[in-house]
């Protein structure tokens, strides 16, 4: 997806593959696989003969990183930006699951952007059995020549093994973009497979905070510039926001006004402050705000208002008509009172 380029300086051994299977055999698989244009059918040739499913993932990563090729041509398009959720559609009865429908168009032409390794990725493991999801965010490198906002740019995956969740981005263990010819050279990187969480988020910072992994999830270098920006920030035409910076400074006690421009015509704004957001928090937050409104809308602009009650505040989730659409890091001082 449109990521700045990479070059990977670390190839580190396939230590858990080489264990379960040699190259001869590996290839074996792999060419027959070659004909395989199904996931199910590609899931259980991959799988077949394994007993865990660490091997089984293992078989799987492998396999899309050598048969996969990165999208390289949407970078000459200068609508690429526009047009780079094209796959967020709902999902419905009289259709295949969506990650389903993307992986069978990736098998197809051999070719995909972040998305497509993502989702090609947990619906073979669907296949297999093997729990594992795709993670919308932030990641601070990649593929592409551009630096973008601090906003969701990429997709990676999250697998359960071993009764414990794993990371891993299948698109960046794939290779990398030269420079000089915006070229995809297949290049296989084993660090970004079952990576550390403490590693992981040191450039991949996910939408939804509990896939960090991570107890504490740490404040990056972006949110000195600007908030976290999700997708759902897009899809309702944000023009401006304020504050601008991304860390709010507060005693318990403060009032922060968060304030929103949209030509959106229903504009409900209002503030979560747990660390973690679902749907769940959003609705319940909703509902509270049902009855009485705490937002303010003139004309375009909508306000509202969020009182520090606590010093152990740190997120602020600005929620827009159910969706998170923004993420503040809320830095929480001694008050004056209390440092004398």
């Amino acid at each position: 997806m449109k990521l700045l380029i990479r070059i990977f300086l670390a190839l580190f051994p396939i230590s858990s593959f080489a264990q379960n299977l040699s190259i001869d055999s590996y290839a074996t698989v792999s060419n027959k696989a070659e004909e395989v244009l199904t996931p199910d059918s590609l899931s259980r040739m991959l799988t077949n003969g394994y007993t865990t499913d660490r091997d089984k993932v293992t078989s799987i990563f492998r396999w899309i990183t050598e048969n996969i090729t990165y999208n390289v041509r949407p970078y000459y398009n200068a609508n690429l930006y526009s047009d780079k959720h094209r796959y967020d559609d709902e999902d419905t009865g009289a259709l295949k699951p969506l990650s389903e429908r993307v992986a069978i168009e990736v098998l197809k032409k051999r070719i995909a952007l972040c998305d497509g390794y993502a989702r090609l990725f947990k619906t073979l493991c669907d296949y297999a059995g093997i729990k594992s999801e795709v993670i919308l965010g932030y990641a601070d490198g990649g593929m592409s020549h551009r630096r973008l906002k601090f906003t969701s740019n990429h997709r990676w995956n999250a697998v359960y093994l071993d009764s414990a969740w794993y990371l891993l981005d299948v698109t960046w263990a794939s290779g990398f973009v030269t420079y000089s010819s915006n070229d995809f050279i297949q290049n296989y990187n084993n660090y970004y497979f079952l990576t550390p969480a403490e590693d992981f988020i040191r450039d991949h910072y996910p939408e939804d905070l509990q896939w960090t992994l991570l107890s504490k999830p740490p404040k990056l270098k972006e949110f000195k510039y600007s908030p976290f920006q999700n997708t759902a920030f897009i899809k309702y035409k944000i023009e401006s926001y304020k504050p601008q910076s991304g860390v709010i400074e507060a005693v318990p006690g403060d009032t922060i006004q968060i304030e929103l421009e949209t030509s959106n015509a229903e504009k409900r704004l209002y503030l979560v402050d747990t660390p973690y957001v679902d749907s769940a928090v959003i609705a319940i937050a909703s509902l509270a705000d049902s009855s009485k409104p705490k937002y303010t809308v003139v004309g375009n602009r909508v306000f509202c208002k969020y009182i520090v009650k606590s010093p152990d505040v740190e997120w602020l989730h600005v929620i827009f008509n159910d969706d998170v659409i923004m993420r503040y890091r809320v830095n929480i001082r001694k008050s004056d009172t209390a440092a004398k």
